[in-house]
């Protein structure tokens, strides 16, 4: 799958998926590296130079795992990936990646969407929250108050689309309540999420798609989404391989 769309001299970015200290002590967060190909092993695996910030070469530490993108001449393409060896070759650091998921065409602006049915809870939000959520101000989600049932069929750690027979309004700012697995257990999340599209299912009338852009959303439940994804990803792609 490599060879058929990655380039040696490619220009690749890394970026962390979970938090995690690296050799230096310095903790690994969403930031993104700069890497090129340098030799493409086998399908599944690539050498790639170590990422420099200015003069300073970055120790990625060997089995941490990154969001992954190769910049083709007129593509983008995205995997996970895990580092499983690094070493120094010919004066060049080198940092061995095995792909731990499919590769896929990557819009850039976007983060890769996991393709899913899971339930999901959502209502419109009240003035209240709604005032304070654009001050920047501390609040509470009201308790108590009535949800719509609705369902997730894709998600990223940008957003997502759901299905549901209320139609919530474009611009408008939503309470999103679903359950994701997290260390093998469920968890819940609140999210908020900003209406960006809304259009009624021509074989289905009376059910509405929305795809939702989430609103303030902190960096860490972010990185327990993609983490999510991550590991769905994971488990689908040892499934392939078993059959």
């Amino acid at each position: 799958m490599l060879s058929r769309f990655v380039e040696e001299g490619s220009k690749v970015e890394l970026r962390a998926l979970e938090h995690g200290l690296g050799e230096s002590g310095a903790e690994n967060t969403t930031k993104v590296y700069q890497s090129r190909v340098l030799q493409i092993l086998s399908e599944d695996t690539l050498e790639i130079s170590m990422p420099m910030e200015q003069t300073r070469l970055i120790l990625l530490p060997v089995e941490s795992e990154y969001d992954m993108v190769f910049f083709e001449e007129n593509s983008l393409y995205q995997c996970f990936s895990r580092i499983v060896d690094r070493y120094k070759s010919n004066n060049v650091y080198v940092l061995v990646m095995e792909l731990t998921s499919n590769l896929r065409k990557y819009q850039r602006r976007e983060y890769y969407r996991f393709s899913c049915a899971l339930d999901m809870c959502a209502r419109n939000l009240e003035e209240e929250e709604i005032e304070a959520l654009e001050k920047n101000s501390p609040y509470e989600l009201q308790p108590g108050l009535p949800l719509k049932h609705s369902v997730i069929v894709d998600i990223s750690g940008g957003g997502l689309r759901f299905l549901s027979s209320q139609k919530y309004e474009p611009g408008s700012l939503i309470l999103c309540s679903y359950h994701l697995l997290k260390d093998g257990e469920r968890k819940k999340y609140d999210v908020v999420g900003k209406v960006l599209a809304v259009k009624e299912l021509e074989n289905r009338r009376g059910m509405f798609e929305h795809r939702v852009q989430y609103y303030n959303l902190d960096v860490n439940t972010r990185e327990e989404i993609i983490r999510f994804i991550f590991e769905e990803e994971r488990k689908s792609r040892k499934k392939e391989r078993l059959n």
